[in-house]
């Protein structure tokens, strides 16, 4: 007797599950775009899954070719390339600088690369992807942000300051009616911040960070 194939409707497929332990994903995991955070730092770049917490905490470095100008490596990879690859062939840059970007070709290709790599092979949409910036941005920075971030595969970009971004992840209550100052050094500026109600009172955001400091130890020893 021949048993034929059960039809399954829409709302079917859409309820399959697998036991726990096995590595099949699920319609609603191939489907649902997943939600990034990142944190694109003049030193380092952050990248947090909903779900999984951070996933990479890698260098913002990106190695190019000198002969064609093409990507050849982005974060650790690229790093680890300072110094052993010859200056005429490899160059090791970053894209961001104070935090913001110097280099738009360069950071949306890092970007990709970020996102390309806490997606996984898995995912058939595109994820949505919110990115913290400095709270003195101009517009046009903001902008540059998001159209890059919108280039290197993201559905949808939105754009978080840096102090309230840091409250939250701190479990600061930024929705109280009083005031919390929120003080953020990165590797390239210094975020300082009073926080209430949601909303940043009031901000001044200093170009200088981390990299400056280290800097300054050195020329002293």
């Amino acid at each position: 007797m021949l048993l034929s194939r059960p039809v399954w409707t829409a709302g079917q497929v859409s309820r399959v599950a697998v036991r726990p332990g096995l590595s099949v994903a699920t319609p609603e995991l191939i489907f649902v775009p997943k939600q990034i955070g990142i944190d694109l730092g003049t030193a380092n770049v952050l990248v947090f899954l909903r779900g999984r917490g951070i996933v990479i905490n890698e260098p913002s470095v990106v190695a190019i070719s000198a002969k064609d100008g093409k990507v050849k490596a982005v974060g650790l990879e690229a790093r680890n390339m300072l110094g052993r690859e010859p200056r005429e062939t490899i160059e090791v840059v970053r894209p961001m600088r104070d935090g913001v970007i110097a280099d738009y070709v360069v950071t949306q290709e890092m970007l990709r690369y970020f996102i390309n790599k806490s997606c996984g092979r898995f995912s058939l949409v595109r994820p949505e992807v919110m990115i913290c910036v400095p709270a003195g941005v101009t517009g046009v920075e903001r902008r540059a942000v998001r159209d890059a971030a919108l280039a290197a595969g993201a559905r949808k970009a939105f754009l978080i300051s840096e102090p309230l971004a840091a409250a939250i992840g701190a479990r600061v209550p930024v929705a109280d009616p009083s005031g919390n100052m929120i003080i953020d050094i990165g590797g390239g500026t210094t975020e300082v911040a009073v926080i209430s109600l949601n909303g940043i009172v009031v901000a001044r955001s200093l170009r200088v960070g981390g990299n400056r400091f280290d800097e300054a130890i050195a020329n002293y020893i």
